[in-house]
């Protein structure tokens, strides 16, 4: 053992320790996660963030879930890699630097392709690492040396190698579909990444004329501005009142007199609007589907802007609300529209710019989704992947079953190019790994790369291989994949979850993690989604600033429960941090009283109820906590070491301890108390520090447990007592007999620090009456008593006293010489009055069948526990009264 430091300050202050331990901490290379095949591997790869980002509360959850996992994993002796990185996230890193090119008054348009890429990456080595200082600060003990950017050299050919071999083996495919479009970031989007909103919207009835017939149809649509587009109306084929003018055609309006016909499909809702569908396949999803199933012609009226087109004459031009605006007038005013009915809809808005999102039909790249999704199911049904909670288990089999093609070209120019050339001279399309020279089919060396760039979730699925070198076999692959635990966010199952699954086991036939824990969100103490615009943003960095990173970790663990999301406040925090300081005082206290002494292991004989008792107390502790962390139930455990170090330890076992630690029990007792207390604080240390790895490190060094940092120590598990059931059982009756005199004291008015005479104990337990005869000196400094004295249940009952009933008797308070006997029972008829109307009101509810049949189980069954509390007081109260009212 090390020199032990007596002087720790007075005062906790984190800010000092924590950025000391954590440059020490470094400089040892505690978090370097090198190839020890002796070790068994555990393994994380970090979600990596954006790096137009700063650290967020849901940042600061999810890290510090994964960095107490990894910090205990290392105390086990795993071989532990926490491997970091950040993601070049496309669309949103490409908006950050073009509203910095728009403050210079220029576009990317105005620059070349490669120039715009070079600001990029200036911006990305500026800026993009502000992420990973941030998260130091928090305390990730990452392997820094390994930290990987998606567009790294190595990950880079991981991407290309993926796309070319998903091409060859026909899993990726060039096509003409309709996709999601932003018309203001100019790119395809996925299905996930438009985010949907209610909002006021109209349905309009319009009037197309059957051609060689007097009637017309009445078609309902929500966008008139694209009937230029129509090229025919649907019925549905059961559709009895309309199949008659199936085959017939119509005039489309505002075209000038243009015949489309009349087709039956199922797609068609006949319950909905006229039973009619006007099918505009270049502009809607569910009428491109039509189209292709019937060969009907996809003509486009908006264009990639969002404006209207030549097809649209005369509204070419006119944005799309100018054009809907126009044809509604038009409409009108051509006797076409007969009626608009309002009807909100769900409208799409891209996910970076809140743009509403126009379907639109261009030519993508598009993965085969099928194929991998059936793979991943199955490796979650035969248990190869376990999710955490096991509900979540439900929503990835309801995507991955009902999955689509998935669009993966966007077109910008912040990201990995699709690695496709296209010869100029023969057209023949060529997807390599390498850059070609040549055209293998014509030897042209006139080849133009595809424009587009890949989806940023692309590269992002094969982050776990590719970021331990995959295509390459590295040491680092074998040894750590698959990793052992993915912690992420509900919001990305189906965009990034169920890809590295479905990409895992296509590139490295095994799954990508063992095990999937999905945490809630972080919302404000009301429960409100956290955002700037409600100014209920908490930001970490103000909180570690403030409270100290020890004390945001421990406040997000201990709030943490499987599937609820966690309410946080800067106030919560604040309590923490009173929890932090507790620990701190209660260290000052071990060691000023162990000074210089190492005191060696005690017999059996000198060890008293309360030194046995909290070593199985903590036995147990350790026990579940080991249990807690290996099941990664964080919050359990934290909630388990608060209520073990606050109550147990500092609450009881510290103020029980002083009698001894003072000498006042003689020197074995002496000895025996320090061995304890430095056994003691040295275990719960070492369980507290995978939460607050910065203030145990300190207090670790202060005790002089060892010069190296603790995450080199190994866990000890402990066994419990094998009297352990007896030790609970006599210091629990010790506890309740305690805190009942305190009550009674409290109950009696008199202040903390006045002692009273004397209690009465009445019992017939003989262990009880031992219990009491050898911890009297206990219960006299802990509840201020002068004088216990216990007697028979047969024996009278003191006079004027208050009484608690116990499990093994009854404690009794003679207050005769310390109250106004008529004042207090005074008081105690008002408060049984009170008690009784209170009794009288929860009867009321349970004898109302509404209330009993109609009100949640839970309430009911708690207006039942109010009744019995209610009945219990009102009995106690009442023997109190006769008790006083003796003469």
């Amino acid at each position: 053992m090390t020199e032990r430091n007596r002087e720790l300050p007075k005062n906790y202050d984190p800010k000092p320790i924590e950025d000391r331990f954590y440059r020490w901490w470094l400089d040892k290379g505690l978090f370097e996660a090198d190839v020890d095949k002796e070790k068994e591997a555990f393994s994380i790869v970090i979600p990596p963030p954006n790096v137009t980002g700063s650290l967020h509360m849901g940042h600061a959850f999810n890290n510090t879930f994964q960095d107490i996992i990894c910090r205990y994993k290392r105390m086990r002796g795993y071989n532990v890699l926490w491997l970091p990185g950040t993601d070049h996230a496309g669309i949103a890193t490409q908006n950050v630097v073009e509203r910095e090119l728009a403050k210079e008054g220029i576009s990317r348009h105005d620059m070349s392709r490669e120039d715009f890429i070079d600001r990029v990456w200036a911006w990305k080595e500026e800026y993009g690492n502000r992420i990973i200082n941030q998260q130091k600060k928090l305390g990730n003990s990452c392997d820094w040396r390994r930290l990987r950017f998606t567009m790294d050299e190595g990950l880079s050919k991981a991407v290309r190698a993926v796309f070319v071999r998903l091409y060859e083996k026909g899993l990726i495919y060039r096509g003409k579909y309709i996709i999601n479009w932003c018309p203001r970031c100019q790119t395809a989007l996925s299905d996930l990444e438009v985010e949907h909103s209610e909002e006021p919207g109209k349905l309009y009835y319009v009037a197309y004329p059957i051609v060689g017939e007097d009637g017309h149809i009445l078609v309902a649509t929500t966008r008139p501005e694209t009937i230029l587009g129509d090229v025919a109306v649907a019925v549905h084929p059961r559709d009895e009142n309309n199949r008659s003018l199936i085959g017939k055609k119509v005039v489309a309006p505002l075209t000038g007199g243009r015949e489309i016909p009349i087709i039956e499909d199922n797609m068609v809702d006949p319950e909905f609007g006229t039973g009619f569908v006007k099918i505009t396949p270049a502009h809607d999803p569910n009428d491109f589907l039509v189209g292709q199933r019937h060969g009907l012609e996809q003509l486009q009226v908006i264009d990639a802007q969002g404006v209207m087109n030549e097809n649209a004459d005369p509204y070419a031009g006119m944005s799309v609300e100018e054009g809907r605006k126009k044809a509604v007038s038009d409409l009108e005013e051509q006797g076409y529209l007969k009626k608009v009915e309002d009807l909100p809809h769900q409208v799409g808005h891209c996910y970076r710019c809140n743009t509403v999102v126009e379907p639109y039909l261009s030519e993508q790249w598009f993965v085969k989704a099928k194929p991998l999704a059936d793979r991943g199911v199955q490796s979650v049904e035969n248990g190869e992947i376990r999710w955490l909670p096991e509900h979540w288990t439900k929503t990835y089999y309801q995507w991955m079953e009902n999955i689509r093609d998935w669009c993966i070209s966007r077109q910008l120019w912040w990201g990995h190019r699709i690695p496709a050339w296209t010869c100029q001279d023969c057209g023949h399309i060529v997807v390599a790994e390498e850059d070609p020279t040549g055209c293998p089919k014509c030897g042209s060396s006139a080849l133009i790369q595809d424009e587009d760039v890949l989806d940023t979730w692309f590269s992002s699925a094969l982050w776990p291989f590719s970021t331990l070198g995959w295509p390459d076999n590295t040491e680092e692959l074998e040894h750590f994949y698959p990793t052992s635990l993915m912690v992420t966010g509900f919001d990305i199952i189906f965009f990034w979850v169920s890809r590295m699954i479905m990409m895992g086991l296509e590139f490295m036939d095994e799954i990508p993690f063992n095990d999937v824990y999905i945490h809630a969100l972080v919302r404000d103490e009301q429960g409100q989604k956290m955002s700037k615009s409600k100014g209920n943003v908490i930001d970490p960095l103000i909180m570690i600033d403030q409270f100290g990173a020890d004390a945001l970790r421990f406040t997000v663990a201990a709030l943490t429960m499987p599937g609820r999301d966690i309410l946080l406040s800067p106030s919560k925090i604040e309590n923490y941090r009173h929890f932090l300081n507790k620990i701190w005082n209660a260290s000052r206290f071990a060691l000023m009283n162990l000074g210089d002494s190492e005191p060696s292991r005690p017999d059996e004989k000198d060890l008293r109820l309360h030194d046995k008792w909290i070593m199985d107390r903590l036995s147990k502790v350790n026990s579940q906590v080991t249990d807690y962390l290996d099941e990664y139930l964080i919050g359990d455990a934290a909630r388990l070491l608060y209520d073990f170090i606050w109550g147990d330890l500092c609450d009881w076992y510290v103020e029980m301890s002083k009698p001894a630690l003072w000498g006042d029990e003689g020197e074995d007792r002496k000895e025996a108390s320090l061995w304890v207390l430095l056994d003691v604080f040295k275990e719960t240390l070492s369980l507290l520090h995978p939460f607050i790895p910065f203030l145990t490190e300190e207090l670790w060094q202060a005790f002089g447990f060892g010069q190296e940092p603790m995450e080199k120590e190994t866990w000890k598990v402990r066994s419990s007592d094998e009297n352990s059931d007896v030790l609970e059982k006599s210091m629990e009756t010790l506890q309740d007999m305690i805190r009942a005199i305190r009550n009674l004291r409290a109950e009696a008015g008199l202040p903390p620090q006045k002692s009273v005479d004397s209690v009465m104990v009445r019992t017939d337990s003989t262990d009880t009456v031992e219990l009491v005869k050898e911890n009297e000196d206990m219960i006299s400094l802990l509840a201020r008593v002068e004088t216990i004295s216990v007697v028979s249940t047969g024996s009278d009952a003191p006079g004027k006293s208050l009484s608690s009933v116990l499990g093994s008797g009854i404690v009794y308070l003679p207050v005769g010489d310390l109250l106004d006997i008529d004042s207090e029972i005074r008081r105690l008829e008002q408060e049984k009055e009170q008690v009784e109307s209170n009794l009288s009101k929860s009867e009321k509810k349970l004898a109302n069948p509404n209330f009993v049949e109609r009100a949640p189980q839970d309430v009911v069954e708690k207006e039942r526990c109010r009744i019995e509390e209610f009945q219990r007081r009102i009995h106690r109260i009442a023997e109190n009264i006769a008790s006083l009212s003796e003469k």
